[in-house]
């Protein structure tokens, strides 16, 4: 945003800010958490503190470098005030779960290790932050955030430096997802179906878990999933009338997501549309067929019982000569076709708002090396892109934060 642009919102901006930060106990952290803001949403190509108090006109590096790094304000009390004030203004239609790489040089910021970075797509050093966004077609926000602590960080002499809570440790990223999870309806937020890349979905334990929670999914899964079609039923052997009788098992060989699809044949796609591109309709050929995921950890948790049946939603595109992509979802049985597309197709919305939180409002531009930094900044920016997505709803020219 260009000086005339944000004076123009400035009035909406502070009051937008005094809401998100009610909770800070002191009306000098609320101030500078609105100074923050304005200098995230300037034009810059830096958003990191020395630039951005620069830019603003009552900006002051020395305090902002306080209040962000060094203020003890809690991230968790302003997140819930945003994720709750933003599923308000957007009624997400989904919740998308994914992580982020932040780039680093030096070794001593909190949870920076040699890892693989989608922002670099390679391997390389850097910060893993997972986030849960609310997403529609035409909105998104990020609602929660946590650091990814590689299992190194446990007992890393660093943790001291960073100030890292004894409390915090590494856990997987779908266990930190699945965490936001509870913590967003712990405040109270009705949870929408939750969407996931392959990382996620190929989880049984998360798949499980959001079940048992009686949340609805539709995640990206590896066409070599083992599974089997939803009407094959368990077989017991033959009891020779001594010991414990044999308990029904699903007979091997199991198939695959990419074979059931193979075996219902192109012939099954319907050509269905999601969403209007820049230039024209997109669609796509689906087929959905119901199945029973034969992964070890779900034939095992109750033997006897049958395996839940669920979607595999495949997409075939035309001119190929197998599915390309694949989706696993415990929707109702009666979910239509269009339905399950729509809500796969739609964890786009999640790749448009990493390029906008990073590219222009810095959310990998944070300096700072301490845990508490990383999460003010991820909350601050996250703030930020929610009062952006505000104006938007305004129904006004959309207003984009320049990088």
């Amino acid at each position: 945003m260009t000086d005339k642009q944000l004076s123009r919102v400035r009035g909406r901006l502070e009051v937008f800010a005094a809401d998100m930060f009610e909770a800070m106990a002191r009306k000098d952290q609320r101030r500078w958490g609105e100074v923050y803001l304005r200098g995230l949403m300037l034009d810059g190509k830096r958003k990191s503190i020395e630039p951005m108090a620069a830019r603003v006109d009552d900006g002051d590096e020395q305090c902002l470098q306080q209040f962000v790094n060094q203020s003890p304000w809690r991230s968790e009390p302003v997140r819930e005030r945003l994720a709750v004030r933003m599923s308000a203004e957007i009624t997400p239609q989904a919740w998308v779960i994914d992580d982020t790489g932040f780039p680093k040089f030096g070794t001593q910021s909190v949870g920076v290790a040699r890892q693989y970075c989608g922002a670099l797509g390679k391997v390389g050093n850097c910060q893993i932050g997972v986030s849960v966004s609310g997403v529609t077609a035409q909105a998104s926000c990020p609602l929660d955030w946590r650091l990814f602590l590689p299992e190194a960080w446990n007992d890393d002499p660093r943790r001291e430096a960073c100030r890292v809570p004894d409390d915090v440790t590494h856990q997987p990223k779908w266990r930190l997802a699945l965490d936001m999870i509870d913590e967003l309806r712990g405040w109270g937020i009705v949870a929408p179906p939750v969407l996931g890349d392959a990382a996620y979905g190929d989880v049984t334990s998360l798949r499980t878990e959001l079940q048992e929670r009686g949340l609805a999914y539709v995640l990206d899964v590896k066409g070599s999933t083992s599974a089997v079609s939803a009407d094959t039923v368990t077989v017991a052997a033959e009891y020779g009338g001594r010991g414990r009788p044999p308990v029904a098992r699903y007979e091997r060989p199991f198939s695959t997501l990419a074979a059931l699809t193979a075996a219902a044949g192109d012939g099954a796609c319907q050509t269905v549309a999601w969403r209007q591109g820049t230039r024209q309709m997109l669609t796509s050929r689906f087929l959905a067929i119901r199945v029973r995921p034969m992964n070890v950890q779900l034939r095992q948790a109750e033997p006897g019982v049958e395996v839940p049946a669920e979607w595999l939603l495949a997409e075939w595109p035309d001119g190929k000569d197998a599915p390309t992509d694949f989706w696993l979802s415990n929707l109702p049985d009666d979910t239509p076709l269009e339905q399950l597309v729509a809500l796969a197709k739609l964890r786009w919305r999640i790749e448009q708002d990493y390029r906008e939180l990073k590219d222009a409002l810095g959310l990998d531009h944070f300096e700072g090396r301490s845990y508490n930094g990383w999460q003010h900044h991820v909350t601050l920016v996250s703030v930020a892109h929610g009062f952006l997505t505000t104006e938007r709803l305004r129904r006004r020219p959309p207003l984009r934060a320049a990088a």
